[in-house]
């Protein structure tokens, strides 16, 4: 007989008469009743199709959807698409500035130059809509991975998918079509191939050099993937036990793999077209790049008094308690990489991406208290249904292209931009920062005052005098030093205000988006 809906399977000989020299068929039962092998094999597929853990997954998949299908909030993509045009039509990438009036000339690392080809492909093939699709796949790549990278930490499902939840919930700072996503898919993959390592001894450390290469070509965030191996690494190279903390450390064999893979993988960054300026320049960016650190929205520290920033507290205090009253165990990587992700994710929220992702295992063990999943008490026709249901709403609440175009014009001065081409400004223009990348791509005769390509702004002074415009710090002086004649601004911004009520400016353009002022 089967138990809970099992499935058996029981001898009968070819004659239906019992006898040890006969040739036994094998004969399938489900539930008590007996079924031909090839409908045994059906029940066996859908059973596994709609199972409890497939709807955890389409449960997962609809959370990332629902959190990232709408909007185009990225302000760099269109200059990506710009980089990556001009690299299809002449094969080869820029290497100084092209697009602004500015600091036109002025020599420019394309250190994400990797990453914009299949961004711009996408758009090639469905315009808002294609770069929504890559955006999603990509997304989903990454917490697909990190659901694996929590079950092989705690080996329980249900609780693996919980802490992936919550990890797109404190992810989605970084959401949009933006390159850094190919970062994290990457961090992913690395620390999918260390759990492995560390877990059975050995791993496809191979992977590492070339998957660093193409990292460093790709986005400047390989420097994190560096300091997590870095992490990794080093903490193997202890051996104890305090309080809940183990320290393990690695076999001769695995520290000589470790050390050459290691090392291989930080020659693999210099294979690059910019040479050892690329791999320099995450240094740069920290040490150099003040204002871009200062004064741009995604570096600033995390807000506890907004919804992120309760995310944000809700993991600590849970992480704490569990490791005070629950007798969580850690290993020292573990716990340097979630001290890492946390000092990280704090300081500056674009890294709230990477604290999602080191700290979901953890998390994942933490809640160890989850009821394993059990077969013998699955449902699979709710299951179904329940597929069924989210499936659908999946397509119905689908991103469109109308509804992305939309997006972009709520966000974006379409209505200026389409003025502008039936009247081509005759002087320098004075854009919104948000907005230069936005020019660049969809007005090529136009030349921006500034865009988000903040580093060679800040190296030529521009972006302190944007500052100060934007502070009203002297303002006639600054439209006189670049002989602005035309101010492209929100109707909002303090600018545009004292613009309106000085009779040296009239309004060529004004819709609920954007103001165009000429002098």
């Amino acid at each position: 007989m089967s138990r809970g809906g099992e499935v058996e399977t029981e001898g009968i000989s070819q004659g239906g008469h019992s006898s040890s020299r006969q040739t036994v068929l094998p004969q399938m039962t489900v539930n008590g009743s007996r079924v031909a092998p090839g409908r045994y094999a059906l029940i066996r597929s859908l059973r596994l199709i709609f199972s409890f853990p497939s709807l955890l997954v389409v449960m997962l998949l609809t959370v990332i959807f629902a959190v990232a299908h709408k909007g185009m909030a990225d302000p760099d993509i269109w200059w990506h698409l710009r980089n990556a045009q001009y690299l299809m039509q002449h094969g080869q990438l820029p290497r100084y500035d092209l697009y602004s009036f500015t600091v036109a000339g002025h020599p420019w690392i394309n250190h994400e130059w990797l990453a914009e080809i299949p961004y711009y492909l996408a758009w090639r093939s469905g315009g808002f809509l294609g770069l929504k699709i890559l955006e999603l796949v990509l997304l989903s790549s990454i917490f697909m991975g990190l659901l694996y990278l929590c079950y092989r930490a705690s080996s329980n499902f249900k609780a693996a998918v919980l802490a992936s939840s919550f990890a797109v919930l404190l992810a989605s700072v970084s959401f949009g079509p933006r390159t850094i996503l190919f970062g994290y898919l990457f961090a992913v993959i690395l620390l999918l191939v260390l759990q492995r390592f560390q877990q059975q001894g050995r791993g496809p450390l191979w992977l590492l050099p070339p998957l660093f290469c193409i990292w460093a070509n790709t986005h400047g965030s390989w420097s994190l993937g560096i300091i997590l191996f870095a992490i990794v690494f080093a903490a193997g190279l202890f051996k104890g036990k305090w309080g809940r903390v183990e320290a393990v450390p690695w076999s001769k064999a695995q520290l000589g793999k470790l050390t050459v893979t290691g090392a291989a993988s930080v020659a693999a960054l210099f294979v690059n077209p910019f040479g050892y300026h690329l791999v320099l320049y995450p240094l740069d960016l920290a040490f150099r790049q003040k204002l871009n650190i200062s004064h741009v929205a995604e570096w600033i520290s995390v807000n506890f008094h907004d919804l992120r920033g309760k995310l944000v507290l809700l993991l600590i205090l849970s992480l704490l308690v569990s490791a005070l009253f629950r007798g969580s165990r850690w290993t020292l990587a573990e716990l340097f990489l979630v001290l890492f992700g946390m000092y990280s994710g704090l300081t500056y929220i674009r890294f709230l991406f990477l604290l999602a992702i080191v700290a979901a295992p953890a998390v994942a063990k933490m809640l160890d208290f989850v009821p394993p999943y059990n077969r013998a008490i699955d449902k699979p026709v709710l299951n179904a249904l329940l597929i069924v249901a989210m499936i659908a709403g999946l397509i119905h609440y689908r991103p469109t292209s109308t509804g992305l175009q939309h997006a972009v014009e709520q966000t974006y001065p379409a209505g200026a931009v389409a003025f502008l081409k039936s009247h081509p400004p005759d002087g320098p223009l004075l854009n919104f920062y948000l907005w230069g990348g936005y020019l660049i791509w969809n007005d090529r005769d136009v030349k921006v005052f500034v865009d988000s390509r903040v580093d060679i702004f800040e190296y030529g002074g521009v972006l302190q005098d944007y500052l100060d415009l934007l502070d009203l710090n002297q303002p006639e002086r600054i439209l006189d030093k670049y002989h602005i004649r035309y101010v492209l601004f929100p109707a909002g911004e303090s600018l545009s205000y004292v613009l309106q009520h000085d009779n040296r400016w009239k309004v060529n353009y004004h819709d609920q988006q954007s103001i165009l002022f000429e002098r």
